[in-house]
């Protein structure tokens, strides 16, 4: 007797598949894409099919789970979806799943890229992906960041919570850039900046703590909206366009979105 072999996962050639399922996975993208219950005119909608043709996939996707109706008869996420994600969630490294933004960013901005996650010692790089043109700078893989003087650090700051904060800043002295916490991190400038940061959702450090190189820095959230690294581009002072509103910063933040969109943070929750 003979078997039908397994599909090759290396093969080229495009797989015929069902096309009713991709009208399905249409459905539930246009859905994901919402952020919020839709109706079955608004989802038929959305997934650009008529509510006659889109509404026997959608009993099919309520019967397994996949969605549910709310009490306004709007569709949303089921169990089944529900826990699919979490599985997926839980299966996710953030710094593994960083590694190709980080190549991929050096490569665009032909500028080098830091990738920092919170230690037990505070913000420490734990990737560095060197431009074209090294910089001459004393930041390597292991550098633990000043909370208050480098970006990567105030990043950190402005996203966790207080008390981590206040723990952190009375150890500040010992990282890279480090100062006392009774000289910067208490001050009311200290935290009118963490405040600008999470309202931007990227800083900027010009030719500190390192004189001739500047850093932006951005956060990349988890799906409960906590920070889970910090992408950082750093480059010669007055060589780059380190506007907030600039080239360079777009990119940043646009590669930061991503992976928090892959880690399964969703802006429109908060």
């Amino acid at each position: 007797m003979t078997s039908t072999p397994e599909p090759s996962t290396t093969d080229t050639k495009p797989q015929r598949g069902i096309q009713s399922l991709d009208s399905t996975g249409e459905l539930l993208t246009a859905l994901a894409a919402a952020a919020r219950p839709l109706s079955l005119r608004d989802l038929a909608a959305a997934a650009g099919m008529p509510p006659a043709k889109a509404f026997p996939h959608l009993v099919s996707l309520l019967k397994t789970g996949l969605l549910n109706r709310d009490a306004a008869g709007c569709f949303e996420a089921g169990p089944l979806a529900l826990e699919l994600g979490l599985i997926g969630l839980q299966r996710l490294s953030p710094a593994r799943e960083a590694e190709p933004e980080v190549v991929e960013l050096a490569a665009s901005t032909g500028m080098s890229v830091a990738m920092a996650v919170l230690g037990p010692l505070g913000p420490t790089v734990v990737r560095l992906e060197e431009a074209a043109r090294p910089l001459h700078v004393s930041l390597r893989v292991g550098t633990v960041m000043s909370l208050v003087n480098t970006a990567i650090g105030r990043v950190f700051a402005a996203y966790v919570a207080d008390d981590v904060r206040n723990g952190l800043l009375e150890q500040d002295h010992l990282r890279l850039a480090g100062a006392a916490s009774h000289a910067n991190g208490a001050s009311d400038a200290y935290a009118q900046r963490l405040v600008q940061i999470r309202t931007a959702g990227i800083d900027t450090a010009l030719s500190r703590p390192v004189p001739g190189i500047s850093t932006l820095a951005a956060p990349v959230l988890d799906h409960t909206g906590s920070i889970c690294l910090v992408l950082a581009l750093m480059g010669p002072s007055g060589s780059f366009d380190s506007e907030l509103a600039g080239g360079p910063a777009q990119t940043l933040s646009a590669a930061a979105s991503r992976l928090s969109h892959r880690f399964g943070w969703m802006a429109t929750a908060s």
